[in-house]
């Protein structure tokens, strides 16, 4: 939840005007203290923590969620059932790397809630060229990022740097949350 990521997005979109809350999954939490890496946790943990960190937020009048990677796809699995105004997803993981034939996006086919994935262009996790054969809800708006991997970040050649793909995805979502739902 404090990776340079996450801390650019969220301070990016803090000073649009935007309050972000951050919370981390309990096998974040435990890597982070062991320092060892840990497979995610099952789905409902995944899920509850969702539920218990909206329940610490508290009521708001037009709430939005999403997450980055895994955080962003059981969002996208709570963001209908929860009613919630929109939903923001950064680097989807809409297949394991080297998987693609095995997608995790039949959710998204009927997906209602307005929803911006913010994608790499090269993500493992799914590249442009895969995502636009993909059977998605009308309501689910794509942007990539030049050049980037799964955190957004070009290759060393690039023309791009990663800190402008951070600012263009925060741009994104800002015109997104602004302009095409105004009602936000």
């Amino acid at each position: 939840m404090d990776s340079f990521f996450m801390e650019r997005i969220a301070r990016g979109l803090g000073n649009n005007g935007f309050h972000v809350v951050r919370f981390e999954f309990p096998y974040m939490r435990k890597m982070r203290q062991t320092g060892k890496r840990l497979p995610p946790d099952r789905e409902q943990v995944l899920t509850e923590s969702w539920m218990e960190t909206l329940e610490e937020v508290g009521e708001c009048e037009k709430l939005v969620i999403g997450g980055k990677s895994l955080g962003g796809r059981i969002a996208s699995m709570i963001a209908d059932p929860l009613g919630v105004h929109a939903l923001i997803c950064l680097g989807y993981p809409f297949h394991a790397p080297g998987r693609p034939e095995r997608l995790r996006t039949t959710h998204l086919e009927n997906l209602k809630t307005p929803t911006l994935i913010c994608q790499g262009e090269r993500d493992p996790f799914g590249k442009a060229e895969e995502i636009s054969r993909y059977p998605l809800s009308p309501s689910v708006r794509i942007r990539f990022l030049e050049d980037g991997d799964h955190s957004f970040k070009p290759r060393a050649g690039s023309s791009r740097t990663h800190e402008q793909n951070l600012h263009l995805a925060v741009d994104y979502i800002t015109e997104f949350l602004t302009q095409s739902h105004p009602s936000l």
